[in-house]
């Protein structure tokens, strides 16, 4: 019997009796419905694969070419779209920012009214104002991820394109960011900056920008990715600021730190150290050291010092044993410390024996030490006056050479203690304990001061409260020391304008002459407002260059002009006619000078009618006491200008004035022109 032949007569059959125990709903016709509805499964898989695999794709298709559509009909004309929707089978995914909540509800509607939608998936938020506007890029594992606030007028699609070329190939940007007012000025460009810095950090590395604050954070990606970063924020975006600077250095495997003593003194320092902070605190203390003063920084920031050992200690240390050497190296790797070279003395070698058995820090082990001796070379000796000590440094030959330099030093001292840190050592010059004696009267006549010694060559600089002790200084020392030594001298006095070298006044003379000169107008000898910032700034250099000497040429009319009257030469020019014959009349002080008008100008009243000259009438006097003739223009155009420099503070031996005949070119101006000394 088949299922759905009840209308037949049914087939009687003999079965066993029914089991008290079986529902009796449970016949022969529910088994029979319940065998159709699993033929049928198979019919409903193959209508929901067909819909999956056919029927849904080209919904999906359809909901989100309507949904764009909508998407751009609700933008501003030209702009990028704030709605962005994904479809999801018959589910819409919206996001983006609405410039107000009644555009946003729109949207929503005209969306939800496409035919096939089931549902509306946010969220769309609405554009507000951020304050303070922050903008945070984290490097991930595998790209980079945006957080924060946006500016509104910037579609995200636009901003992820500007931001594209900072970012290394290949690398996803995630924008999750949300459009808000009040973004800081120039924006696109401070966050282009900001990203291509990340790229120097390790993945957790971020930067962000607050207003107008660039914040960075996070492991350098290696040593020379740090020292780039740093590089590049010491200039940061125009108009931004750094904020909170937080760079943690890379790690490296073979951390090491060296500290070398080159021949002819200073130190070297390469390797790497832990921290900015702690290579300030290393160079401060290599300065103490350091004869010469000279440091070398070739160190790099890193990690990967054993943590047992403290990075201040060691390096500590290492320059403590530096200290007793001539020549060579200290080198910190692998937790061991090793040294290579020359002893400072013969009495150094037990010292940094007992230094590494008795004071190495804790982590670290001693290393190879080869150290040899030889006599000092250069031989130095220091000695530095403060305000209450005066302290010896450096090397002696004797005892007998340190008494006498002790018993030169204690009589001129009243108050200051006298500290010997000198240590005995070979290879100092014999005329050495004279010239320590000679340095001991000056160097006590300072407020404060030093005397470095290398060999025969005496360094003497510091402060005297009086100019006739400096002046006293300068001549005596020298005459003081015994034969081939030389001495440098540089004392200064306060409110005395230190004198320049010889080759830095040439440089600032030819910075200062470039360009014509100054240009009187046609028929004139006065001096003109325009021309005082520049002979001042003239006579200033001149101040400070003892051995500056001027020659000053005036100029001539410009050709083809009417002729001028010939000015009256008035009582500056007469005093100043003198320079030719080398009999200078002396100048006022500079501070003498009015700053609002020159101290010089040419004559405004006529000249009075000559009276006769007994020189030319007297045939008795002889032709050499006549009247010279009066300067031509142009030579009072000189002589106006030098007088206005002598008394601007000149001495009357460094201005000379060109002799009568001499002209310049009217576009060339007033020469002021050097003059070799022999």
């Amino acid at each position: 019997m088949w299922c759905g032949e009840g209308e037949r007569e049914p087939r009687r059959i003999a079965l066993p009796l029914p089991d008290p125990d079986v529902p009796a709903a449970f016949d022969f016709r529910d088994r029979c419905r319940r065998i159709g509805w699993a033929a049928g499964l198979p019919g409903l898989a193959l209508i929901f694969a067909a819909s999956a695999f056919w029927v849904t794709p080209r919904l999906e298709t359809r909901l989100a070419r309507e949904a764009d559509a909508v998407a751009r009909s609700v933008a501003e004309p030209g702009a990028e779209p704030w709605l962005r929707v994904t479809a999801e089978g018959r589910d819409l995914v919206v996001t983006g920012e609405a410039p107000d909540a009644g555009t946003r509800d729109a949207a929503h509607d005209r969306l939800a009214r496409l035919d096939g939608v089931r549902r509306l998936v946010g969220p769309v938020g609405v554009v507000e104002l951020a304050a303070p506007f922050v903008w945070v890029a984290t490097r991930t594992q595998d790209g980079v991820d945006l957080t924060g606030s946006r500016p509104a007028e910037i579609g995200a699609g636009a901003l992820a394109e500007r931001l594209t070329p900072a970012l290394e190939p290949g690398t996803a940007l995630r924008d999750r960011t949300r459009a808000a007012l009040a973004a800081p000025p120039d924006f696109s460009a401070a966050a282009t900056y900001a990203l291509a810095r990340l790229r120097a950090l390790a993945p957790g590395g971020r930067v962000m920008l607050e207003d107008l604050r660039l914040s960075v954070s996070g492991e350098a990606a290696s040593v020379a990715d740090e020292e780039a970063l740093r590089a590049a924020l010491a200039a940061p975006p125009v108009g931004y600021t750094l904020g909170q600077v937080e760079i943690a250095p890379a790690a490296v495997a073979d951390f090491r730190f060296v500290v070398t003593r080159p021949p002819g003194g200073g130190l070297d320092l390469s390797g790497y150290v832990v921290s900015e902070a702690a290579r300030t605190a290393i160079r401060e203390q290599a300065a103490q050291i350091s004869e010469t003063g000279r440091i070398e920084d070739r160190t790099r920031t890193a990690r990967g010092l054993p943590s047992e050992i403290d990075p201040a200690a060691m390096a500590r240390f290492a320059l403590q044993l530096a200290g007793l050497m001539q020549e060579g190296s200290v080198t910190v790797a692998d937790s061991a410390i090793s040294l290579n070279g020359i002893a400072l003395d013969a009495q150094a070698i037990p010292e940094i024996e007992a230094l590494i058995g008795d004071a190495i820090p804790a982590g670290l082990k001693r290393g190879g030490i080869t150290l040899g001796t030889r006599p000092l070379s250069p031989y130095r000796v220091g000695l530095r006056r403060e305000a209450d000590a005066v302290t010896l440094t450096g090397h002696l030959p004797d005892v007998a050479t340190r008494e006498a330099l002790l018993g030169a030093l204690r009589p001129r001292l009243f108050r200051e203690r006298l500290v010997d840190r000198t240590r005995l050592g070979q290879g100092a010059p014999d005329t050495l304990a004279r010239a320590l004696t000679a340095v001991a009267a000056p160097l006590a006549l300072l407020v404060r001061g030093e005397v470095r010694i290398a060999d025969r060559t005496v360094i003497l600089s510091g402060e005297s409260l009086y100019p006739q002790t400096a002046r006293r200084i300068r001549e005596d020392l020298p005459a003081a020391l015994p034969e081939g030594w030389r001495a440098e001298i540089a004392v200064t006095v306060p409110g005395e304008i230190p004198a320049r070298t010889p080759d830095s006044c040439a440089q600032a003379l030819d910075s200062s002459l470039k360009g014509p000169g100054p240009v009187f107008a046609p028929g004139s000898a006065t001096l003109k407002p325009a021309f005082y910032p520049g002979l001042d700034a003239l006579a200033g250099l001149a101040r400070t260059c003892p051995s500056l000497r001027l020659t000053v040429t005036g100029h001539a009319d410009p050709a083809g002009g009417a002729p001028a009257p010939r000015p009256a030469v008035d009582a500056a020019v007469e005093s100043t006619a003198s320079l030719e014959a080398g009999k200078p009349q002396g100048a006022r002080p500079a501070d003498a000078k009015p700053a609002s008008k020159p101290p010089v100008k040419a004559a405004t009243k006529k000249a009075e009618p000559a009276k006769p000259d007994p020189a030319k009438t007297d045939p008795a006097k002889p032709e050499s006491a006549k009247a010279e003739p009066a300067p031509d223009l142009p030579q009072q155009r000189a002589l106006v200008v030098a007088e206005y420099l002598l008394q601007a503070g000149l001495r009357p031996e460094q201005v000379a004035v060109a002799p009568p005949g001499t002209a310049r070119p009217a576009d060339q101006g007033v020469g002021l022109t050097p003059v070799a000394r022999p």
